[in-house]
């Protein structure tokens, strides 16, 4: 059994989403859907309990201000989330007692496939301890940048997405105590909490957010977020052997790939017409040199803790003009610069 967590506050849209997860799940009995609310917004618990039965609406106690210092009371909602995170999952993993759960956001609307793919990476997460999590999302998803004919591919990714993820409970007894009071996603970004363990990722997004309105007023939504591709095409995950995302398996095929595509410039690839169709790798060397790159592909090139977006030990892969393309550092990377952002 693997609930889904919808957190919601004060968008009444939470409908766009809930439909489409209640259209797509395969099975109530073996994924309920458990909307936690904050905000005690009256419309949008209306939607919610329109649903009845179907899904369990449950509503965090402490409605007050986040103490805040001073010179984050503009963050005041970045507060009110974390804590309300904090919450949802200690009702999932502690009253509930589920071993694992998908957290899901009240402005995403789900794949056709994404119930296969969260039940096809869990028994994956439960074996390789380097992994502490899978994804929905590909931040470099956007139409274009991906290959939709090739929506069964799944990476391993340094980057944690979030936008619809899987965790395991031994996941929330470590976090739990430490969980911060603000921006928990960039938290977890940091080393200390990722400890060098990866998540799994799709090419291809099972998610999308329609989401403008919100605590980040649409920074990137504009950019970068209202392109991202959402797979259209079931894709059988639990009949498909994923073993080859195993930690030394995934290394040692992908770092083979990477490194042997043939080295192009920049200039050569935005010429490219794609009528050779190989992999080939783009190299940067420094943070100026991926930050100009990145942003010449139309990629995101925002670094956290110094881990670029669907980056792999610093390698980021994506399509350009019909071709697979690997944005990478020199074969001897030794790890990440958190001082990088």
């Amino acid at each position: 059994v693997i609930p889904v967590l919808v957190l919601a506050c004060d968008r009444s849209s939470v409908r766009r989403c809930l439909d489409k997860i209640l259209r797509y799940r395969p099975s109530a009995r073996r994924f309920p859907v458990i909307v936690s609310q904050d905000c005690g917004h009256a419309e949008t618990a209306a939607v919610i309990a329109s649903y009845g039965a179907a899904v369990a609406h449950i509503r965090q106690p402490d409605l007050r201000d986040v103490p805040v210092p001073p010179e984050h009371r503009k963050f005041q909602g970045y507060y009110r989330i974390s804590r309300h995170y904090r919450w949802a999952l200690g009702q999932v993993f502690r009253t509930f007692r589920y071993r694992a759960a998908i957290v899901v956001e009240d402005d995403l609307e789900v794949a056709p496939d994404f119930f296969e793919y969260f039940q096809a990476v869990l028994p994956l997460l439960r074996q390789d301890r380097s992994l502490w999590c899978a994804s929905a999302w590909n931040d470099n998803g956007k139409d274009g940048l991906v290959d939709a004919g090739r929506a069964e591919l799944l990476y391993r990714t340094d980057f944690f997405p979030g936008l619809g993820w899987l965790l395991l409970a031994e996941l929330w007894d470590e976090l739990e105590p430490k969980w911060p009071p603000a921006f928990w996603d960039d938290w977890m970004r940091q080393p200390e909490q990722r400890r060098g363990r990866a998540c799994v990722r799709p090419e291809v997004s099972r998610t999308m957010t329609f989401g403008r309105k919100g605590v980040s007023h649409g920074q990137f939504y504009d950019q970068y977020l209202k392109f991202i591709k959402l797979n259209d095409r079931f894709v059988p995950f639990t009949q498909l052997d994923l073993s080859y995302l195993k930690k030394e398996q995934y290394e040692r095929a992908f770092l083979q790939q990477v490194y042997s595509a043939p080295e192009v410039r920049l200039e050569e690839l935005q010429k490219d017409s794609g009528r050779d169709s190989g992999p080939v790798r783009l190299q940067y060397r420094g943070r100026d040199s991926f930050k100009a790159l990145a942003k010449a592909l139309g990629l995101m090139d925002d670094l956290k803790s110094g881990v670029p977006r669907a980056g792999y030990r610093g390698v980021v892969s994506f399509v350009c003009r019909g071709r697979r393309v690997f944005l990478a550092p020199p074969s001897d990377w030794t790890g990440y610069d958190p001082s990088w952002s």
